[in-house]
C-alpha cells in the first residue's frame, strides 16, 4: 500500500470528494502475472475524467504488465477494474477498446508495410460496419491534431522516424475514440527534442479533446512534469502516490530516480 506523501494523497482525495464524481478508472487489490510468476501485488489506483496520471518506476517494475491487465491483454488473478462505472476485470480486449479504454503499447507495433493512413484506419477496427463516413471524419480530426501525419499519410509506416512512428501509434489509438488513453513508454529510445514534440502533441490532444491519459514512463521527470497525479511502482507494488508536483519534490524520488 502506498503510504508516503499522506498529506498530498488526502488532499487529492478531498478534491475527488468535492467534485462528487466517480473515477473514470478505479483499480482495487489487483494481482497478476505470467504463468506461475506473480508480477503485480495489491495494485490500487484511480484516474479521473480529463486527468493525466503517471505511473513511474524502473525497468522491470511491472508497469507494462499493469497496462496489459487494464487493457485485457493479460488476465487479472484477483482484484477489480472498474471503467466508466462498469466492471471490466474479465472482459476481452476488443470489448474494452469499444468501451473507450485504449492501449498504445510499448514499441509502437505498427503495421510497418502499410501506409500511415492505413495504420490509422485499422485503429478504428472495433467500430461498426457502415460508419466509413464517421471514420473519415475522425481521420481528419486526428490529422488536425497531429498535422505532421497528414504530410506523411501516404508514406509507409516502417520508413518513418522513431518519433513519427510513436506519433502514428498514438494517432491510431485516437481513431478508436478513447475516453482514456494508456501510453506505454512514450520516450523510449527517442532523442530529447523528439520527446518534446510528442509531449507537445499530447498537450494539444489533452486540451482539445479532454481525454484522460495514463502515462507509463521510465523517465520519471518527463512523466511527472506532464501529470496531475502520479504513482510509483517498485517490484510490482505501488509504493508512493500523490500530486505529481509533490512527488517530483520528494527526496525519496529525487534520490532513487533522478540521481540527486
Amino acid at each position: 500500500m502506498a503510504t508516503p506523501i499522506e498529506k498530498d494523497t488526502n488532499e487529492q482525495s478531498d478534491t475527488h470528494n468535492a467534485t462528487s464524481l466517480p473515477p473514470l478508472l478505479a483499480v482495487q487489490g489487483l494481482a497478476a502475472g505470467y504463468d506461475e510468476t506473480q508480477v503485480l501485488w495489491d495494485i490500487a489506483l484511480e484516474v479521473m475524467r480529463g486527468e493525466v496520471v503517471a505511473i513511474v518506476g524502473a525497468n522491470g517494475a511491472g508497469k507494462s504488465t499493469l497496462l496489459s491487465v487494464l487493457s485485457g491483454l493479460l488476465p487479472s488473478w484477483q482484484g477489480s477494474i472498474t471503467f466508466a462505472g462498469q466492471d471490466i476485470s474479465h472482459e476481452r480486449a476488443e470489448r474494452i477498446v469499444k468501451r473507450g479504454l485504449v492501449h498504445v503499447p510499448q514499441g509502437r507495433r505498427l503495421f510497418s508495410g502499410l501506409t500511415v493512413e492505413e495504420n490509422l484506419r485499422l485503429g478504428a477496427y472495433t467500430r461498426r460496419a457502415g460508419s466509413e463516413q464517421a471514420i473519415d471524419g475522425d481521420l481528419e480530426r486526428v490529422f488536425a491534431l497531429l498535422p505532421r501525419l497528414r504530410e506523411r499519410r501516404r508514406q509507409i509506416a516502417g520508413s518513418l522516424s522513431g518519433g513519427e512512428q510513436q506519433m502514428c501509434a498514438i494517432a491510431r489509438g485516437l481513431m478508436a475514440r478513447p475516453t482514456l488513453l494508456l501510453i506505454d513508454e512514450l520516450s523510449l529510445g527517442l532523442a530529447p527534442n523528439v520527446v518534446d514534440d510528442l509531449l507537445a502533441a499530447i498537450d494539444t490532444i489533452h486540451q482539445r479533446e479532454r481525454l484522460s491519459f495514463l502515462l507509463v514512463e521510465q523517465d520519471v521527470q518527463i512523466a511527472l512534469e506532464r501529470a496531475q497525479r502520479g504513482y510509483v511502482i517498485e517490484n510490482g507494488h505501488i509504493v508512493l502516490s500523490g500530486p505529481a508536483a509533490d512527488l517530483l519534490k520528494s527526496e525519496q524520488i529525487r534520490a532513487a530516480y533522478l540521481g540527486e
